[in-house]
């Protein structure tokens, strides 16, 4: 019996998919610049901010968006530094590092606050300065 209840605990962690993972799996879709798939990790009435850039709202809005940053970039991708999870929200800091067209890169810090509803983000938040992105790379 004590034998089954161990086998049927280490089965079910090993399948866990934990709020970590849903989180590291939005970052690679992120990095992978498909807004379809970023988009997929939405509630249907998200409120989106990026920056400084104006708030959207809506889930389409919000991936008309991202597409057009993601067309104005050549790639990004981003490192996790840490990650607080509470039972509403979730609050992760990382860099992200941007390959612009002409292959120059840019890597900033940045700090998003996620607020759940369900299983998917509502509110979504990047606290990110990126005022150096589109400026000719500087020697």
């Amino acid at each position: 019996m004590c034998i089954r209840i161990l086998i049927f605990a280490v089965l079910i962690l090993k399948n866990k998919n934990t709020m970590e993972d849903k989180i590291e799996s939005l970052f690679n879709d992120i990095d992978s610049m498909d807004a379809d798939k970023f988009v997929s990790y939405l509630d249907d009435n998200v409120t989106f901010t990026f920056g400084n850039a104006p708030t959207v709202n809506g889930k389409e809005a919000t991936r008309q968006m991202v597409d057009g940053f993601f067309k104005s970039i050549k790639g990004i991708s981003h490192k996790k530094i840490r990650m607080w999870e509470h039972p509403d929200s979730i609050i992760y800091q990382g860099t992200s590092s941007y390959t612009r067209h002409d292959g120059s890169e840019l890597t900033v810090p940045f700090l998003n606050v996620f607020i759940l509803k369900g299983e998917k983000i509502i509110d979504y938040k990047i606290y990110i300065d990126l005022s150096q992105l589109y400026l000719p790379e500087t020697v």
